[in-house]
């Protein structure tokens, strides 16, 4: 979804034609509740032909794929007597039993939802997110590099403050 009409908002090398209360109206058609319920929104920059050239390897898709299905296995078994199989499915309730937080995770997550007035639908959603890339890492515990990772991944929040 591009963030205004013209679709410049934010690009580096284009300049956007769009004014204040056009790039409001045109983000309004989406409301905030249904951008609250998407877990993972970021912004993706057009790509540079540079980035197209480069030759250095990138990891994988065997090698994400089994990290991906280790992660997956670690849910399903750590929610086998949930009645669900990842952490997607989590309710408020279990979010609080399975995502427990360090004193440093949670003053990092308290000033980010203080600072982008973070929604209680998007704090549980950036706590599922941070379970999962704990998960990933193949981390029993979430500490703050999952937090800060789970937050970057709202960015409409911090740009668009809905």
């Amino acid at each position: 979804m591009n963030s205004c009409r013209c679709g410049y908002y934010g690009d580096p090398k284009r300049e956007c034609t769009c004014t204040p209360p056009q790039i409001s109206k045109y983000m309004g058609k989406i409301s905030g509740p249904l951008f609250d319920r998407i877990d993972i929104h970021i912004e993706v920059p057009s790509v540079e032909y540079a980035d197209l050239e480069r030759t250095e390897p990138s990891e994988s898709s065997e090698v994400i794929r089994a990290r991906v299905n280790r992660a997956r296995r670690i849910q399903v078994e750590r929610y086998k007597d949930e009645g669900i199989f990842s952490n997607a499915r989590l309710s408020s309730s279990k979010i609080r039993k399975y995502c427990p937080l360090g004193a440093e995770e949670k003053s990092l997550l308290k000033a980010a939802f203080d600072n982008l007035g973070l929604s209680a639908r998007a704090h549980d959603r950036i706590l599922r997110v941070a379970r999962t890339i704990a998960d990933l890492a193949g981390e029993e515990a979430i500490n703050q590099s999952h937090i800060a990772e789970a937050i970057q991944y709202r960015s409409l929040d911090r740009r668009y403050r809905i």
